[in-house]
């Protein structure tokens, strides 16, 4: 049986449950600052993008076997470019 999505946001609530057991398990393993969005857009943008066919099968198992340092390196890395470069100072006449 297909099952198919109307939405990545049908699709995201469908694998939530993986999500957050990758989650909990990141956060016993010492990374309690990655979260289940971040999980989902490493994948999406990663790996799934040059994917086809993936089966619902194929996502939960990318979620639940993810390398916890590729993630780790991802969020750091999301954060680095996140930051707000400095405002030079204006002159004031």
């Amino acid at each position: 049986m297909d099952i198919e999505f109307q939405s990545q946001e049908e699709l995201y609530q469908r694998v939530k449950p993986a999500l957050r057991a990758k989650e909990m398990e990141l956060r016993r393993l010492g990374f309690p600052y990655i979260k289940e969005h971040d999980i989902w857009e490493y994948l999406k943008t990663s790996q799934w993008s040059k994917a086809k066919d993936l089966t619902l099968a194929d996502i939960v198992h990318d979620i639940l076997h993810l390398n916890n340092q590729k993630i780790d390196l991802y969020v750091k890395k999301s954060w680095e470019s996140d930051k707000k470069e400095p405002v030079e100072s204006m002159e004031i006449i």
